[in-house]
Order: C-alpha cells, then structure tokens, then sequence
C-alpha cells in the first residue's frame, strides 16, 4: 500500500504541476485548486515515505 500511494502521489504532483506550467491537460480552470492538489500529493508522498521507513525498522 505505501508503494501505491508514492506512485499515486507522483502522478498527481505531475499532472497538476503540468497544468500549472502549460495548461495540459485541464487548462488551468483553477490555479488554487492545482496548487492545492500538489500540495495534497507532496503529503501523500511524506506518508507513504514514513510507512516505509517505519516498516523497514
């Protein structure tokens, strides 16, 4: 479940920072909200990344 939730968080920091910077694929309707999901993947990723430590010790 981690590795799952690291691969699903960089695919939303990518998608989102992509609308961000050329428009693609949503053509940056809200400017908030894709910074709001790229935050929520970055936290996604900080989780998932804790978990795996914690797993491993």
């Amino acid at each position: 479940m981690p590795l799952l939730g690291l691969i699903l968080s960089g695919l939303i920091g990518i998608l989102f920072l992509a609308d961000l910077a050329a428009g693609f694929p949503f053509r940056r309707v809200s400017i908030g909200l894709d910074v709001c999901f790229v935050v929520a993947g970055v936290i996604l990723a900080y989780l998932s990344w804790t978990l795996l430590e914690k797993a491993r010790t």
